[in-house]
């Protein structure tokens, strides 16, 4: 079969199909898109994507990603150390901070329990969660997995392994979006929004 488009063409418009989120037809508008572009401003997309990890490490704290030892959030010394968020992702850190509502520190499991990806509770951050509640002055720490079978699953597992620890578990409410209708919702969500009511 003939190729219709140019090797380096189609090279990029493999790669960007080959990110979360993106199928053929974003990918070929993304290549496109940069061609309509001055070859200054490629070369600087093309830099920063060669620097993305040159700098970057672990926070030796909580795991979220960052440029020193220690994490903006955790060096902040006006956050409270009583309580842990714990994340599946780097991204669920910025989801909350986003609130302005959370003034604990965080703890990034790096994943989700899931037998049939073959991830086990060794293979995410939970032993290292273990031995911050047993090394810390930790009074509560709050389950903020995804709603997946695999995030309320890493959830309870959490849950059961800290059962012995004089702290307080809890677990985010699950409710309904802004602006949904009820009558999309699923039975979880719906059961969960009057599981996490508060009054009014």
């Amino acid at each position: 079969m003939q190729r219709k488009l140019p090797s380096s063409v189609e090279n990029l418009i493999e790669e960007f199909g080959k990110l979360p989120s993106i199928g053929p037809k974003l990918a070929a508008r993304l290549t496109f898109y940069l061609l309509s572009k001055p070859e200054s401003d490629i070369l600087k997309l093309g830099q920063a994507v060669i620097e993305l990890k040159k700098n970057l490490s672990e926070c030796h704290n909580c795991y979220q990603i960052c440029e020193e030892e220690l994490c903006p959030i955790c060096s902040d010394q006006e956050r409270s150390e009583q309580m842990i968020l714990v994340v599946e992702e780097p991204l669920d850190v910025i989801a909350f901070e986003k609130t302005g509502n959370f003034k604990g520190r965080y703890h990034v499991l790096g994943g989700v329990i899931s037998p049939i990806d073959g991830i086990g509770p060794e293979d995410i951050r939970i032993s290292q969660l273990k031995q911050r509640i047993e090394t810390g002055q930790i009074e509560e720490i709050i389950l903020a997995t995804n709603p997946s079978l695999e995030g309320e699953a890493t959830a309870a597992y959490i849950k059961n392994i800290l059962k012995d620890c004089p702290l307080k578990i809890t677990r985010i409410a699950r409710g309904l979006p802004v602006g949904g209708d009820l009558e999309y919702a699923d039975e979880v969500t719906l059961s969960r929004s009057l599981d996490g009511r508060q009054n009014f």
